[in-house]
């Protein structure tokens, strides 16, 4: 047994999050739903191979005026 194990313990923040879950038990569903709404996306190789063609070189110092 370690000397530093907190027997039992959890912390105020994951006290909250397991009551929430209890209370609400389609959270999680609801999360995976909105998730695969912005980032679960097929990538498209072409489109991506065009993006990095087109870019434009950015200069060495943004900010130098062209005087």
């Amino acid at each position: 047994m370690s000397i530093f194990r907190r027997p039992d313990y959890s912390s105020d923040t994951t006290q909250f999050i397991d009551q929430l879950k209890a209370q609400r038990p389609e959270l999680e569903s609801e999360q995976r739903q909105g998730r695969g709404l912005l980032w679960d996306k097929p990538i498209d190789r072409d489109i991506q191979a065009e993006f990095k063609q087109g870019r434009v070189a950015q200069k060495p110092y943004v900010y130098q005026t062209k005087a």
